[in-house]
């Protein structure tokens, strides 16, 4: 232990796997902040063995910050939450698989985020970023909507922005509709070569589709038609995420992602109203689930099934 950090004082780590990064940070038994650190994406859908290596590499950054050493992790109590979790298979092979942590329970993502947004209470969240989802926890039930992965799901997403925004520089290049400046700056990215857009697709992970969302608002917020289409879309879908949420008795509903504040101002007004900022992050409430996995000790196997695909 560092020598700031009294001999015996529990520790508490929380992790946020997502598609872009993977966070982690630190707490003593107080709740007081000891560190923090960061790695590259963790999402289940780059493998199980990425998923491990990037949280453990946020993990180690986070100690390191703290002034502790590598070792120190096996003391701590551990929450996370990685995208993907849902997927066939992929919890009960993250439990097979051996961690540096004293003790740990496994969510899925959105269920962290809804945590640390309404500090434990019931509440609702739309995950808009990289990827989209809904999840409400409201009169003892859990609702998700959505969320299933690129590009079957997560409408309104950036992954999803961006591979709208690639068809229509494709079907400009084609000649099907005229030319806009959002079609003609991405094609120039490929230096006009349709194929190059094609071989970049084969390999392009929702990531990487994502990184061109940001290009889009820009676009759509100079007056470009197209890319306002693109984005009207997506917050079209991202409402209607919202609205089932409400449905289904969340009372309140916070909008969170790379993508929530440039969304929002293209949301229609009536959604607008029934949405509360966020009390804490992802991160907060993947501390918490840590704190109640150590309060009361079932077997990380029934921890981690509550929150699988919830």
């Amino acid at each position: 232990m560092s020598g700031n950090i009294p001999k015996g004082t529990r520790l508490f780590i929380g992790i946020d796997g997502g598609g872009t990064s993977c966070r982690a940070r630190i707490e003593d038994d107080e709740g007081r902040y000891l560190g923090a650190g960061m790695a590259g994406a963790a999402a289940t859908r780059l493998g199980i063995d990425s998923s491990i290596a990037a949280l453990t590499r946020a993990s180690l950054a986070a100690a390191e910050d703290a002034g502790l050493p590598a070792e120190a992790l096996a003391e701590m109590h551990a929450g996370v939450g990685l995208a993907g979790i849902g997927r066939k298979g992929a919890l009960e092979e993250l439990m097979r698989r051996p961690h540096p942590f004293r003790t740990v329970v496994y969510a899925n993502d959105a269920v962290i985020a809804c945590l640390g947004a309404h500090g434990g209470r019931d509440g609702g969240i739309v995950i808009a970023g990289t990827g989209s989802v809904g999840l409400a926890v409201a009169n003892g039930g859990v609702l998700r909507v959505g969320g299933y992965g690129f590009p079957i799901s997560d409408e309104g997403s950036g992954a999803a922005i961006g591979l709208r925004a690639i068809r229509t520089a494709l079907r400009a290049h084609d000649g099907r509709i005229g030319p806009t400046p959002l079609a003609r700056e991405l094609m120039a990215r490929f230096n006009d070569d349709a194929f190059a857009v094609v071989a970049w697709s084969e390999r392009a992970t929702a990531t990487d589709f994502a990184s061109f969302a940001p290009l889009v608002l820009r676009h759509a917020d100079a007056g470009d038609e197209s890319a306002r289409r693109i984005v009207a879309s997506a917050a079209q879908q991202i409402g209607v995420l919202v609205r089932r949420l409400l449905e289904f008795g969340a009372p309140r509903v916070s909008l969170l992602g790379g993508l929530a504040e440039p969304l929002s101002a293209w949301l229609e007004s009536d959604i607008g109203a029934h949405l509360s900022p966020p009390e804490q992050d992802a991160v907060a409430g993947a501390l918490l689930l840590a704190r109640r996995r150590a309060a009361f000790p079932q077997s990380p196997e029934e921890w981690s099934a509550i929150f699988e695909t919830a």
